[in-house]
C-alpha cells in the first residue's frame, strides 16, 4: 500500500499542476486575448485534445477463450 501511495502522490500533483496551467491558458485566452500568444493557444488546444482521449482511446478488456468458456450447466463463466 505504501508503494501505491508513493506513486499516487506525484501523479496527483502532476495532474493538479497540468490542470492549473491549462486553466491559466484558457482564462488568459478568454479574458485578455490581445496579450495571449501562441503558447497559451497550444496549451489550451492540447489540454482540450487530451480531455477527449480517455473517452475514445481506452484499454479494452481482452476477451479470451478462457472468458468464453462454458460451464457444465450451459451458463457462461462470469470471469
Amino acid at each position: 500500500m505504501a508503494i501505491r501511495t508513493a506513486v499516487l502522490v506525484p501523479v496527483a500533483l502532476l495532474g493538479l499542476v497540468a490542470g492549473a496551467v491549462w486553466w491559466w491558458a484558457v482564462l488568459r485566452l478568454a479574458l485578455v486575448p490581445e496579450h495571449a500568444g501562441v503558447l497559451e493557444g497550444a496549451v489550451a488546444a492540447g489540454g482540450w485534445g487530451l480531455s477527449l482521449l480517455p473517452v475514445h482511446v481506452s484499454a479494452a478488456r481482452g476477451v479470451t477463450r478462457a472468458s468464453r468458456r462454458r460451464r457444465s450447466d450451459g451458463i457462461s463463466d462470469p470471469s
